[in-house]
């Protein structure tokens, strides 16, 4: 049972950072190119996109930024398996409420962005 549940996170965490990936390019599409460097940047934002498995957390980094922590437990008091919360910092997350939840394919899209969470 529970290396099917990671088996499900990490394809979620995927389509988590495809959502991010995506926004990415979007934003980055949004003006004129006249040194043609858009595509470097993106290879560059994908390339430095990394997930950091913690105790209690998957820390979501783009290039010594963190954008989000992932709940991967199920006995925490507050969030469910899965929650995404923003950072409070380096180590800790902000533990007022959940953003979205990895498995709710739809709260992803409406709630990441390239960055992190957008509230």
């Amino acid at each position: 049972m529970e290396n099917s549940m990671e088996m499900k996170m990490t394809d979620h965490v995927k389509n988590l950072l495809l959502t991010m990936m995506n926004d990415y390019l979007d934003w980055s599409h949004s003006g004129p190119d006249p040194n043609n460097v858009r595509h470097e940047m993106y290879e560059e934002y994908c390339n430095k996109l990394a997930v950091h498995e913690g105790r209690k957390y998957l820390k979501i980094v783009s290039d010594n930024s963190v954008c989000a922590f992932i709940v991967n437990t199920t006995k925490d008091k507050k969030f469910q398996y899965g929650d995404v919360l923003k950072p409070a910092g380096w180590n800790a997350p902000a533990r007022n409420f959940a953003r979205c939840n990895v498995f709710d394919t739809i709260s992803v899209e409406k709630s990441m962005r390239w960055t992190g969470p957008r509230y």
